[in-house]
């Protein structure tokens, strides 16, 4: 051999290289070819239809026998009597036979446990927990504050 490298003969020979960023791109054609064919499959069709709209109606009969007891920042406890009734300060002690009391006259009373501005969580549980002592299964809490005694 004559001449410079005297090297290997293997050494003309390139290495086999794997190009991946072809693939990469081919991948995401099917990719987003394949997305835009399922998308155009199915178009939904729907048919205008009217529907009712509801219309709350309360029962002047039920909100006159509905009891609100509300509770107080101070831990003090208001009873009334339908929304037109003047609210009756009572006591903790008073509100289980009150509860029972109603429980033994109406079939299925309502009871509406309301809070003051600043009403504290542990006294309306108490007013929860009577109302559940007492077996009575129809019971809101309203989320709107009220001022004391309303």
């Amino acid at each position: 051999m004559a001449g410079g490298g005297g090297g290997n003969v293997e050494s003309g020979k390139k290495k086999a290289r794997i190009e991946i960023i072809p693939l990469i791109d081919v991948v995401f054609f099917l990719l987003a070819t394949f997305v835009l064919f399922t998308l155009s499959l199915d178009k939904i069709a729907s048919i205008p239809v009217q529907l009712p709209k509801a219309t709350p109606t309360v029962s002047d009969a039920i909100d006159e026998t509905t009891i609100n007891i509300q509770v107080s920042d101070s831990g003090t406890y208001y009873w009334k009597v339908g929304s037109r009734g003047t609210p009756e300060l009572i006591s903790a002690s008073e509100i289980a036979p009150r509860l029972e009391s109603v429980r033994a006259h109406e079939q299925s009373p309502r009871v509406l446990v309301r809070g003051d501005t600043r009403a504290k969580f542990g006294p309306a549980v108490l007013v929860l927990d009577e109302v559940r002592k007492a077996g009575i299964d129809q019971v809101s809490v309203e989320t709107v504050t009220s001022p004391t005694g309303k």
